[in-house]
């Protein structure tokens, strides 16, 4: 298919049209979401270049967002037909996410982006991969979206380079990075931990926040509210508005679409709706108008619509029939009381509004010491706090035992240890201390290590709905029955620093090599050569 043709000045203009938008107050932000499907030339394919060119055409929409293999199945490129769209005539929103690459192929991926002019990016954890040749993928989630933020702020300053002369900087990028957070979930610790991973990516460097999938209006006013209380209100925030069919109200209730929520309410009206001789196409599309006119009216930047078999036509109609319903957007809020069973909020209710006050509710949940919590906080004040009576002998046995031919077998030891109190996987560089002396590498599918990923459902793991709670969740108890639990959201922890794979991850603190002495001031101490 060919590809409109455009000039330096249209392209300078497109380059910055979705980031202009979010930044102006006076404008609002509409971005759509396309799924590129499986294969190259298929007409799926065709079909979503023909819709972004027609949307170039309508003048109408800001970005077109472009999924990362949705479902963690495989799909045509988001980053390469990022590249495509862009040469459309209109700008690209590509989902950047971390499920398949290491950073080294993140980073690679970048800088062909940039060269390519596609500078606007959601980064995010990215579905858990289910499908691929031969069998199910390995996942990589090398990179969690704190840490590959933190690596594109660094490219936008002009990253610092090792060479073989010392080092240099690298020209400085054009990124223009966002992040997604769910405020649509049940319970406080999962509801928690999103905030708190939240705050570290905005810390990192995100320069705009998208919601997850959601339809209580409540949940919208509290991402709004929680994003300016930690300090970021000069952040835009975007809403998503997603045009529920009635399969995808009852994939999404039964969890099928890890992270989406639509509550028994909310499906059942669907399902009431899907009786008349459209089956329901009326109705949810004046949903989306609505909830359109709401999420302008409530100060959001502007609004990531999406849907099943959504037309051009359908966005245009959402978007005219929201401008019409915007004066009297306080009257539909009653329209979207969908909460969840038993379901936290942040806030205390405003019965007059239909929204949140700004007095933030009581946190009600149970915290959760076991015995052995209780044993590892012990331990780690009296051998790893630097004030601790152990931490002088550990610190001078770590160093009599490093490249000495006792240092395999103290490092089998360990292994042993940890492995039966914590499934150690012996990564080397531990982030126990970070995470109520859970281990993310084994208990984690994901292996995030600044907080959840969000696709966990009342408070159990995405890839084990019903079987294993989210370790965060577990962790959150835990650290509250010491007060402690906005520790979660202290520091970022930096990824596994894989030349300490295999070795002693006492050693390496005691001896401050790993993230956790590094960020505990000990002092490093070379490795020694190994004695043979």
């Amino acid at each position: 298919m060919p590809q409109t043709e455009i000039n330096v000045d249209q392209a300078l203009s497109i380059t910055r049209s979705f980031e202009s938008s979010l930044r102006d107050p006076k404008s609002f932000s509409v971005t759509w979401e396309l799924v590129p499907g499986r294969g190259a030339l298929e007409k799926a394919q065709e079909n979503l270049l023909e819709t972004a060119e027609k949307a170039a055409r309508g003048g109408r929409v800001h970005a077109v967002t472009i999924t990362d293999n949705p479902g963690g199945n495989p799909a045509l490129s988001a980053e390469m037909l990022g590249a495509e769209i862009w040469r459309a005539g209109i700008e690209p929103l590509v989902h950047f996410t971390c499920k398949d690459k290491n950073r080294n192929e993140l980073e690679s991926l970048l800088y062909g982006l940039e060269r390519a002019n596609v500078r606007n990016l959601l980064v995010m954890t990215g579905d858990y991969p289910k499908t691929g040749y031969l069998g199910a993928p390995k996942p990589v989630f090398d990179l969690d979206p704190v840490n590959l933020i933190g690596l594109i702020s660094e490219l936008n300053e002009g990253r610092k380079i090792p060479t073989l002369k010392g080092s240099t900087r690298l020209k400085p990028t054009h990124f223009f990075p966002g992040v997604a957070a769910s405020p649509f979930k049940a319970l406080e610790p999962e509801q928690m931990g999103q905030y708190y991973k939240l705050k570290k990516k905005l810390e990192a460097g995100a320069q705009f926040v998208v919601s997850q999938l959601g339809f209580d209006v409540r949940k919208f006013h509290e991402l709004l509210q929680v994003v300016r209380i930690l300090g970021f209100e000069f952040v835009p925030v975007i809403g998503n508005i997603y045009l529920l069919s009635l399969g995808a109200a009852r994939l999404m209730n039964s969890n099928g679409l890890p992270g989406c929520v639509v509550p028994d309410k909310l499906r059942n009206e669907i399902e009431a709706e899907a009786g008349a001789t459209d089956k329901g196409k009326e109705k949810r599309i004046e949903r989306a108008a609505k909830m359109y006119a709401i999420l302008k009216g409530m100060g959001f930047a502007g609004t990531h619509i999406s849907g099943n078999g959504m037309s051009y036509d359908d966005l245009e109609y959402v978007i005219e029939r929201g401008e019409e319903l915007l004066p009297n957007w306080p009257d539909l809020v009653r329209d979207f009381d969908f909460p969840q069973t038993d379901g936290w909020y942040y806030f205390e209710r405003d019965e007059k509004s239909g929204l949140n006050t700004s007095t933030p509710a009581s946190r009600n949940c149970e915290p959760r010491s076991t015995v052995g919590y209780s044993a590892f906080r012990a331990l780690h004040q009296t051998m790893f706090n630097k004030q601790g009576a152990l931490f002088r002998p550990m610190r001078a046995v770590a160093s009599a035992v490093d490249g000495s031919r006792l240092e395999d077998a103290f490092t089998k030891l360990e292994h042993v240890t940890k492995g039966l109190t914590n499934e150690c996987l012996q990564c080397g560089d531990c982030a126990l201390f970070d995470i109520g002396y859970l281990c993310p590498q084994s208990q984690c599918p994901k292996n995030q290590r600044n907080g959840p990923c969000g696709g966990s459902c009342e408070g159990y793991c995405e890839k084990f709905p019903g079987q294993r709670k989210c370790i965060y969740v577990r962790a959150y108890e835990r650290l509250k029955s010491h007060g402690a639990e906005d520790s979660l959201g202290s520091k970022i922890v930096p990824p596994i620093n894989f030349d300490l794979y295999r070795t002693s991850s006492w050693i390496n603190f005691f001896l401050g090599r790993d993230h956790s002495a590094q960020q505990e001031g000990i002092e490093k101490i070379e490795r020694k050569p190994k004695t043979k």
